[in-house]
């Protein structure tokens, strides 16, 4: 994969499912460019996958950081990783 794409993984817990978190995150990513996924967890929390440019990349983390209005976002944990060559946004 060329340098000029970035993999982040994300984990965010709090009040993260059923207020549009992953629609919104959608949203926020295809705005910036950025491919990849949301989906809702078992245990409340949201995991997201983005690759793109490093700079969309990061505004959408940070978009993630603290999500939409009805959201509160008590933790994020990031890791990057390799980027597989993603491509659109999917809600799962």
């Amino acid at each position: 994969m060329s340098t000029d794409v970035v993999r982040r993984h994300l984990i965010l817990t709090g009040q993260v499912q059923g207020v549009f978190f992953r629609a919104s995150v959608r949203e926020a990513a295809e705005n910036e460019g950025v491919a990849g996924w949301a989906a809702n967890c078992p245990d409340g929390s949201v995991e997201v996958v983005l690759e793109g440019p490093p700079a969309a990349v990061e505004s959408v983390v940070g978009y993630c950081r603290t999500g939409p209005v009805n959201a509160r976002v008590e933790s994020t944990e990031v890791t990057d990783e390799e980027p597989e060559g993603l491509t659109g946004f999917q809600t799962r």
